[in-house]
């Protein structure tokens, strides 16, 4: 079963981690991601939520700016995992977590996957 494990941070506080900081945390979350190579597929540090976009609404939708929830963490990135049941899929949440504590992450199975053409790596600024 396909799981994403979202990951959710305060992002006024990791935009003011110095390059060294972000690197550092960069590197422990691909040294679990190495470690579980076998079950974890693609993964992707989202832009800033003050460039995000929302389409809602009937017909072609109205175009909304910004973040949209009411919480104190947002959306930052996302990573695709294939486990056995939800139990599993908490497990590597739990050892994701264990290298990066401020991190809220929530598991979701997923219910549809459409695999499409591979994409060329974009830059990478910062960290994922």
């Amino acid at each position: 079963m396909l799981y994403a494990i979202l990951a959710y941070h305060v992002e006024a506080e990791t935009r003011s981690w110095t390059a060294e900081e972000d690197a550092s945390a960069f590197a422990r979350v691909q040294a679990v991601r190495e470690r579980l190579k076998d079950q974890l597929g693609p993964a992707a540090r989202l832009g800033d939520t003050r460039n995000a976009r929302t389409l809602r609404g009937p017909g072609h939708g109205t175009v909304i700016d910004g973040p949209f929830a009411e919480t104190k963490e947002q959306l930052l990135g996302i990573h695709m995992i294939d486990c056995a049941d939800m139990d599993a899929a908490i497990a590597v949440a739990r050892d994701l977590r264990s290298v990066n504590p401020t991190v809220v992450y929530e598991i979701r199975a997923i219910k549809l996957y459409v695999p499409g053409s591979p994409f060329p790596e974009t830059a990478r600024p910062r960290g994922i």
